[in-house]
């Protein structure tokens, strides 16, 4: 039964949580001197962890009610009469007891982290729920709520470290989720029996989500260029060579198109367009490069005080 309640959570599904650190990789603060040289600060990371976790049981907390509203439909399923709860592995008491807890610890530990984090938390748990049980079911506004979602993991990641999230920022996150689900939207469109597997889908066009991948993924790359360009930003990080960075997302934007096209060979694979990117190897090195680039700008190639 622990099994299936752990396999209840969806934890492969956590990945895109990762969003709520990325505040403090654009914090001056992340890295602080100590006697033996330059270190992690450990107070930061570790608030950025825990608001992380915090998301990560709420995503556990909305898939584990989710299963339990379509139990009678998923026995029926021949895929996802399997799930835990569908297959009787779960008892259905035991998954709302986990799912009550999970809530109440969640929101309780995300108040008191920081009151505006937990906030955030709690109204991103609300839209998901909201989601998941009507409003996933009417183009277009769907994948604007997942990128309100990515939006406000972001803005909750920065209440939670005390960092400062610039527009720019929510911007180039809300355009790049926009991006990345309407990609993952053309390649569903594709794919056979598409009104069978969305409801939503029967109301899109493969030639204006064509024309929305153009738009946000250029857009993307125009604000994020603008960002780095920005005299505050310079400011800030007191260095005028975040630019560097523009070709990491120029690069991601087009690999994501090469996928998403099937020229890869093989089109969209995973579940979400996060797990896709991760699972897809000069993906995966190019957001190493572009992380550690930002890096040793900020740190390396900015005046020393």
């Amino acid at each position: 039964m622990l099994s299936g309640l752990i396999k209840t959570l969806r934890p492969h599904q956590w990945v895109k949580n990762a969003f709520v650190l990325a505040p403090i990789v654009f914090a001056k603060d992340v890295v602080v001197s100590t006697p033996v040289g330059k270190a992690l600060n450990l107070a930061l990371t570790g608030r950025a962890i825990a608001a992380m976790t915090v998301f990560c049981l709420f995503a556990g907390a909305v898939y584990t009610i989710n299963d339990l509203a379509d139990v009678e439909a998923d026995r029926v399923h021949p895929v996802k009469r399997h799930r835990p709860i569908a297959s009787g592995e779960v008892p259905e008491g035991m998954a709302w007891l986990m799912a009550i807890l999970l809530v109440v610890i969640s929101a309780g530990f995300g108040i008191l982290l920081d009151w505006r984090f937990g906030l955030v938390a709690i109204f991103y748990f609300v839209q998901n729920l909201a989601y998941s049980f009507k409003l996933k079911k009417i183009a277009y506004l769907d994948v604007g709520l997942i990128a309100l979602g990515f939006v406000l993991r972001v803005l909750a990641g920065g209440f939670a470290t005390g960092t400062r999230v610039s527009y720019y920022m929510l911007a180039c996150t809300a355009l790049l989720a926009l991006f990345f689900g309407f990609g993952k939207r053309r390649n569903e469109l594709a794919g056979e029996n598409a009104g069978k597997q969305r409801a939503a889908l029967e109301a899109y066009s493969s030639t204006v989500l064509n024309v929305a991948l153009a738009l946000t993924g250029g857009a993307t790359v125009v604000v994020y260029v603008a960002y780095t360009l920005d005299k505050d930003t310079e400011a800030f990080f007191q260095t005028q060579y975040l630019w560097l960075t523009a070709p990491f997302v120029v690069f991601g934007i087009l690999r994501f198109l090469y996928l998403v096209s099937g020229r890869g060979g093989r089109g969209l694979r995973s579940e979400s367009p996060t797990q896709e990117v991760l699972s897809d190897v000069p993906s995966v090195l190019n957001v190493f490069m572009w992380v550690l680039i930002v890096f040793v700008i900020i740190y390396r190639l900015r005046p020393a005080p």
